[in-house]
C-alpha cells in the first residue's frame, strides 16, 4: 500500500518535461487527401508532436483525441469580426467548435486569424483582431483554461517596416499602435509572437543579392550585423528581426517567445521557380526539422530556444496562388513522399510512414507506448511503478529477455506500459501515465520482442 501512495508524489518530484520536438502544418486544401484519423495515425509514430490546422474542423479534433499529439486550432480571417463582436459571441464559437473535443484531444493553442494584419481586406479592422484574441482569452478564463490554451496569431514577416539588419528591425509604422496592443497582450497572457518566416521567398524575390546556401539553412560565410551579431543562415537573421521589433515597442524586459508558425522550401514551382526542386525542399526541411530539434536559439538570444512548425504536411492541389503555393508538402496526397525526409523517432512505434491499403484497412488492435519526448526520469517512475504495484510481468525487458534490447528506459518502459493498458482494459485514461504515454495503432512489436494486446 505505502508502494501504491508514493507514486503519485514521484509523478509530482518529476513533472512531464520535453525535449523539442517538431510542429507541423496541416492543412486541407485538397480533393485528393486522405482521412485525419489515417493522418492522426501516421504522426504517432513520428517525431512530429504538434499539428496546427487552419480552422476547427471536427474530424480532425476528433481524429487527434487521445493521440500524444498537441494541436493548435485556428479561427479563420472570416469569422474573427464576428468573434470581436462580443464576449457571448465567443463564448458561443468556442463552446461549438472547440470544448466538445478536450481534454481527449490536447489543444494548446488557438491563432486567431493567420497573416490578418498582411491582408488588404476592407472589413478586416486591425481592432478586430484585438478584441477577438481578448474575447476568447476571457472565454478560457471563465472555463479554467488560459494556462492550458493560449491566445496568438500568426503574423507573416510583411508587419515589419524593413527585416535587415535584424538589430535595428522595427514594426511597420501603421501597424505601431496594433502591434503594441497585441505584443502586451502576448506578455500578459504568457503567449508567444507567431510569425511565418519563408528564406524560400526572399531568395526567389532576390536571388541575386541573397545566397541560396544562406536561404536554405545551408553554413554560409556569414552576414554581420552592425551589432556585432553574425548570421549563417536568413532563419535565424528573420527570428532576431522579429524580436528587435518587438524589443523597439518598449517590452526589452519582458520575455515574449517566439514562434515560427510556419517555414518550410517548395518542392515545384513556375517555370522561374528554379530553386523550387525536391532537392532543395530536402535540403531545407531536413535542416529545420535538425534546428527544431537542437534546442538551439538565435544570436541575439542562442539559449532561447523557438518552437518550430513545418510547412506543410501535404501538397494541396485546390490552394489558391502559383505552382509553389501548392507544393510545400512533405507527402502527395496519395501518401507517397514528394522526397526523402527522415521523420523517425527512436521509441516511436514503428510505423513505415505510408498511408497504403495497409494503414487504412487496420484494425481495432491499439497499443500504449511511451510518448518518445517524455522526461527520462517520469518514464522510469513508470517502469518502476507497472513492474511493481502495477502489476506487469516485466521479464522480457529483464537482461536475456526478449524485449531487453535496446537497453534504454524509454523501450522498457514502452513494453509495460502497453502490458499495464491491455490488462486495464485499454481505457485511454490507463495510458495517460501523467502524460507521458500514448496510444497507437502501430504495432510497436520488433524481432522477437512481442506487445500483447487483447
Amino acid at each position: 500500500m505505502a508502494l501504491l501512495c508514493f507514486i503519485p508524489f514521484l509523478f509530482l518530484l518529476h513533472p512531464l518535461t520535453t525535449v523539442t520536438a517538431v510542429g507541423i502544418n496541416y492543412g486541407t486544401l485538397g480533393n485528393n487527401l486522405p482521412p485525419p484519423k489515417t493522418v492522426a495515425q501516421l504522426l504517432q509514430s513520428t517525431l512530429i508532436d504538434k499539428v496546427k490546422i487552419y480552422d476547427s474542423n471536427p474530424q480532425i479534433l476528433q481524429a487527434f483525441s487521445n493521440s500524444g499529439i498537441d494541436l493548435i486550432v485556428a479561427v479563420e480571417n472570416s469569422h474573427v469580426a464576428n468573434l470581436s463582436a462580443s464576449m457571448s459571441a465567443a463564448e458561443d464559437w468556442f463552446s461549438a467548435r472547440v470544448a466538445p473535443f478536450i481534454p481527449s484531444t490536447s489543444i494548446v493553442a488557438i491563432a486567431v486569424g493567420n497573416e490578418y494584419l498582411a491582408t488588404n481586406d476592407d472589413n478586416m479592422n486591425p481592432n478586430y483582431l484585438l478584441k477577438a484574441m481578448q474575447n476568447l482569452h476571457q472565454v478560457l478564463l471563465s472555463r479554467g483554461l488560459d494556462r492550458k490554451i493560449k491566445i496568438s496569431t500568426p503574423h507573416s514577416m510583411a508587419v515589419l517596416a524593413t527585416s535587415f539588419p535584424p538589430s535595428t528591425s522595427t514594426f511597420a509604422t501603421t501597424l505601431m499602435p496594433i502591434m503594441t496592443s497585441i505584443v502586451s497582450f502576448l506578455a500578459d497572457t504568457g503567449s508567444s509572437f507567431m510569425v511565418n518566416a519563408y528564406p524560400y521567398f526572399a531568395y526567389r524575390d532576390n536571388p541575386k543579392t541573397v545566397p541560396l546556401e544562406y536561404a536554405m539553412l545551408g553554413n554560409s560565410s556569414g552576414v554581420h550585423d552592425p551589432k556585432g551579431y553574425v548570421y549563417t543562415n536568413m532563419l535565424d537573421a528573420q527570428i532576431d528581426a522579429i524580436r528587435s521589433a518587438i524589443v523597439s515597442l518598449g517590452f526589452g524586459n519582458r520575455n515574449v517567445g517566439i514562434t515560427v508558425s510556419e517555414s518550410g522550401w517548395p518542392s515545384k514551382g513556375e517555370s522561374g521557380e528554379t530553386a523550387a526542386s525536391p532537392d532543395n525542399a530536402k535540403a531545407y526541411n531536413s535542416r529545420l526539422i535538425t534546428k527544431a530539434q537542437s534546442n538551439k536559439g538565435t544570436p541575439m538570444k542562442p539559449n532561447e530556444k523557438i518552437e518550430i512548425f513545418l510547412f506543410a504536411l501535404f501538397n494541396e492541389n485546390k490552394k489558391q496562388g502559383g505552382a509553389s503555393e501548392r507544393n510545400f508538402g512533405l507527402f502527395n496526397g496519395d501518401g507517397s513522399k514528394v522526397y526523402e525526409v527522415d521523420l523517425s523517432c527512436e521509441f516511436c512505434s514503428g510505423s513505415k510512414l505510408e498511408f497504403g491499403s495497409k494503414m487504412m484497412q487496420r484494425g481495432p488492435s491499439v497499443w500504449c507506448v511511451a510518448k518518445p519526448h517524455a522526461d527520462e526520469k517520469l518514464v522510469q517512475g513508470v517502469l518502476d511503478f507497472c513492474c511493481g504495484p502495477g502489476g506487469v510481468d516485466c521479464r522480457e525487458v529483464y537482461e536475456n529477455g526478449a524485449c531487453f534490447g535496446p537497453n534504454k528506459v524509454h523501450a522498457h518502459a514502452s513494453y509495460a506500459m502497453n502490458a499495464y493498458y491491455q490488462m486495464h482494459g485499454r481505457n485511454y485514461w490507463n495510458c495517460d501515465f501523467k502524460g507521458s504515454g500514448l496510444v497507437t495503432f502501430s504495432d510497436p512489436s520488433y524481432g522477437t520482442c512481442k506487445y500483447s494486446q487483447q
